[in-house]
């Protein structure tokens, strides 16, 4: 009986390092692509920070949009150095026009095209008051509300609220080097 155990024992190990032998044989792999976005959706989409970073330092380091002063102006300087248009794309730079509420604007990063009413974007310095501008957003929706939808108005997501918050108009987006024209 011993001998038997031992027999088994062994061959289960011989069955069990073989799955970890590689073979020349291709294996096939199948991703469950709805865990694989359950588990991207467990990283945190924002986090704070001790003190607010304004949104045109943020945006120029993530962008690499080597521009400067208040956001609003950052469409008018971009005409010349940069490529700009109305359609969003990875790594392109959204611009929020003046407003009452947005007195210097506000500029964001694309990070995700989601569709052609839905993206992604990161910033920072997005708030009503010190604590809410004491975070930096790594994914915010955003949904384009033009009638047309050439992304000349947008709404952001509210995490507190769990809604898309007041409309903002949009000036465009500025492209860098990699992501080309529309």
């Amino acid at each position: 009986m011993q001998l038997y155990r031992t027999f088994c024992c062994l061959l289960l190990a011989v069955v069990c390092l073989h799955g970890c032998v590689s073979t020349n044989q291709p294996r096939r792999v199948t991703v469950d692509t709805g865990s694989l976005k359950q588990q991207q959706s467990l990283k945190p989409p924002y986090y704070k920070i001790a003190n607010p970073i304004q949104c045109v330092p943020f945006a120029r380091q993530k962008s690499g949009i080597e521009i400067y002063g208040n956001a609003y102006t950052w469409w008018r300087q971009a005409r010349f150095a940069y490529d700009r248009g109305s359609r969003p794309r990875p790594g392109a730079v959204m611009v929020l026009s003046k407003t009452s509420k947005l007195v210097n604007g506000h500029v964001a990063v694309v990070t995700r095209v989601i569709d052609s009413r839905h993206i992604e974007v990161t910033h920072s310095n997005w708030g009503g008051d010190r604590k809410s501008r004491s975070i930096i957003y790594n994914t915010m929706r955003v949904k384009d509300v033009s009638p047309d939808n050439s992304w000349s108005a947008a709404r952001f997501w509210d995490y507190p609220s769990g809604t898309f918050g007041s409309v903002y108009p949009v000036s465009g987006f500025i492209y860098g080097a990699s992501e080309g024209t529309s």
